[in-house]
């Protein structure tokens, strides 16, 4: 990491392991990154914004979901990533070299018609339901870490 960047913070922020009646995780493929990368939804805290309130946010802007969620569990600790060198000064305007994130383990019971990524300001091209092993098939390097993390914790959550 290059030495003007070093002294960043790290962005406030959440994510969302969203699951389906067949314990299915629900991912996305990021509008800015066309390759076969998926993440689930998860995005910035605004100022003044607790945590769930800002999942159940961020749920909504990036799948339209707001009714039929029911939040199982927050997901104790924290988890933090740091961006590749060739995102830093690019991602969030360069305020932050990478996330310090609060997770949610949500279900939702509503049908898939209901999902829209094609949001006011969509982050998603496509999104699908996976299962829960293959969520550290998919992700971004520099987000592998987290995933793998989350994969063991919600595990032990739902007694997969």
């Amino acid at each position: 990491m290059e030495e003007k960047f070093q002294n960043l913070p790290l962005r406030n922020g959440v994510g969302i392991v969203l699951l389906n009646k067949e314990n299915k995780i629900f991912v996305g493929k990021r509008v800015d990154n066309p390759s076969n990368f998926w993440q689930m939804p998860q995005g910035g805290v605004d100022n003044g914004e607790n945590f769930l309130d800002a999942a159940y946010r961020e749920l909504k802007e990036e799948t339209g979901i707001k009714k039929n969620v029911e939040l199982i569990q927050e997901i104790e600790g924290t988890m933090t990533y740091e961006l590749p060198d060739h995102l830093l000064g690019v991602v969030w305007k360069g305020k932050f070299k990478g996330q310090k994130q609060k997770w949610f383990l949500m279900r939702y019971e509503g049908n898939n018609s209901d999902i829209n990524i094609k949001t006011e300001n969509p982050e998603f091209l496509d999104w699908k339901w996976i299962d829960l092993n293959m969520i550290t098939d998919v992700v971004v390097d520099f987000k592998l870490h987290i995933y793998k993390e989350l994969k063991e914790k919600v595990k032990k959550i739902i007694n997969l």
